[in-house]
């Protein structure tokens, strides 16, 4: 698995972990402050769009994760 395989496989992990956990009516609620998790994931993505460098796969990089294209 290459390493932008793993930060986008992670993101949406944690998009919907954070949507479960902040929304009202889920089994699992526990607090809406979770949705700023969400907007957080968000806004990181969107960062890595328009700079085309994401923390994460630089991390996952220097741990050894093959590059993708």
């Amino acid at each position: 698995m290459t390493s932008w395989q793993i930060v986008r496989i992670a993101a949406g992990f944690f998009v919907l972990m954070s949507l479960a956990l902040g929304l009202p009516g889920s089994p699992v609620f526990h607090s809406q402050w979770w949705l700023a998790f969400t907007a957080f994931v968000g806004l990181n993505l969107l960062q890595s769009g328009f700079t085309r460098w994401c923390m994460m796969e630089s991390i996952l990089r220097k741990l050894g994760v093959r590059p993708g294209c």
